[in-house]
């Protein structure tokens, strides 16, 4: 019966977000509760494990959160994610549009969210095709699975950061298997821009192309934009590194990097070198009404989310269902790709990736020891595939779906033939390089 109640449990979270439009938070916190009466846990319990799960959840988690995206806010506003734009162009050429928008998203996802990263860089990309002499279709599908591909598998960008804070895993193994698997999956994504979906002749309208050649011109350079991204992920990989429990040493300077590389304050650091990006510091960027204030709030709702989906692993845990459900799940044998299944699945049912990167990582948790998931290794694996199955497959019901098409000209059956399953093909690769890495590795 509880696994009965767990898959109602699943499909009722479907439904109040999708059909209801209920706000994912509500959804997964009512649900819950609700899970934990129907499975006969004391009421006494089911309060424990509410505080447990949000509390113990957010304190690992929640101030990273908030951080990388405030950052993000500094890198959008201030044209830094642009000026980087600007050099991967360079680097790669501007008649390469489809690989060189495909790398650009990938590089601005990282700090910035998916949706405001395409609409950040789509009058680059039309003015691009547009020279070209091109069609817009690639260079938008490129620039979508290419913001995609480290949305949903690289930290610090929130998903892959809430579901290692969930599944208790050491955030610089995940940067250090996240960036390869992204990358492989990256490839396979513009591969499919170029020769597929370039195929389909969409005109690009350049009424406001032109504000892509002004964007330039008051933003920082692309090395400046850049520190605050890369320094706080060298920390973070660098404490993995020199933890004192992998390499025996343990000293000043160790305890020092140990310091630094923890994530809260890695990203605090990157918030400081993101004061170096305005031309002139306004004192009001800082304040609540400011660029702080507005990515504090945008930041609530995936803090909340992430908050409830602790909730929901929480209860499952202290209910007994990730026990039987571990015992059950192993007999099927489908080891590493049993994660990516259920992101995917959730992904697909309800729209948004983050929510299926919570959600799954919040049933898994209870249960990685049945499965075999022991290791730091394996964990920061359980992470990047959860992350690729939350790719898999964007349609009709995410928000990022329509962002990519409708800015593009696409209709709907056009989007899918070409977004849907190039979004498909990115995470079902992510999940087979995570596979590589974990017969290699473990």
């Amino acid at each position: 019966m509880e696994i009965f109640y767990l898959l109602l449990a699943v499909i009722a979270i479907i439904i109040l977000t999708t059909k209801l439009k209920i706000h994912a938070f509500l959804a997964l916190f009512i649900i819950s509760i609700l899970y934990g009466i129907f499975a006969g846990m004391p009421y006494n319990e089911i309060i424990i494990s509410i505080n447990e799960g949000f509390g113990g959840t957010l304190g690992k988690i929640g101030l990273i959160i908030v951080l990388g995206v405030i950052i993000g806010a500094f890198l959008e506003n201030t044209g830094g994610a642009f000026a980087i734009a600007e050099k991967v162009l360079k680097i790669i050429g501007r008649k390469r549009v489809p690989t060189a928008m495909g790398i650009i998203g990938y590089i601005v996802s990282i700090p910035v969210f998916a949706d405001s990263g395409f609409m950040l860089l789509h009058p680059l990309n039309k003015s691009l095709s547009k020279k070209a002499k091109i069609s817009i279709a690639g260079p938008a599908i490129a620039l979508g699975l290419g913001l995609m591909a480290s949305h949903t598998m690289v930290p610090p960008t929130p998903g892959p950061i809430a579901a290692a804070g969930i599944l208790e895993a050491d955030l610089g193994l995940v940067i250090a298997f996240g960036f390869p698997t992204s990358i492989v999956a990256l490839v396979v994504g513009i591969l499919f821009a170029k020769k597929y979906a370039s195929k389909t002749y969409i005109e690009p309208e350049v009424e406001d192309a032109m504000e892509a050649e002004k964007e330039i011109k008051d933003s920082p350079s692309a090395l400046k934009s850049s520190i605050p991204i890369l320094i706080p992920i060298l920390l973070i990989v660098l404490k993995s590194i020199l933890n004192p429990t992998k390499t025996g040493l343990d000293n000043g300077f160790i305890d020092f990097f140990n310091f630094v590389g923890e994530p809260v304050i890695s990203l605090l650091i990157g918030i400081f070198l993101c004061l170096l990006l305005p031309k002139k510091l306004n004192y009001d960027m800082l304040s609540s009404s400011g660029w702080v204030g507005k990515a504090i709030k945008d930041a609530a709702s995936i803090i909340l989310i992430t908050g409830a989906g602790g909730i929901f692993g929480k209860i499952l845990q202290n209910s007994g269902i990730a026990n039987i459900l571990g015992q059950t799940l192993t007999e099927y044998n489908m080891g590493i790709f049993l994660p990516f299944v259920l992101a995917a699945a959730l992904k697909t049912a309800q729209g948004s990736s983050t929510v299926a990167l919570v959600t799954t990582a919040s049933i898994i948790m209870p249960m990685m020891s049945s499965l075999g998931f022991d290791s730091e290794i394996q964990k920061a694996l359980v992470v990047i595939v959860i992350g690729a199955g939350s790719a898999v497959v964007s349609h009709a019901n995410d928000s990022f779906f329509w962002v990519v098409t409708q800015m593009s000209g696409m209709n709907v059956n056009t989007g899918y033939r070409l977004f849907s399953i190039g979004s498909g093909l990115l995470g079902l690769t992510g999940a087979i390089a995570v596979f590589i890495f974990y017969t290699i590795f473990t």
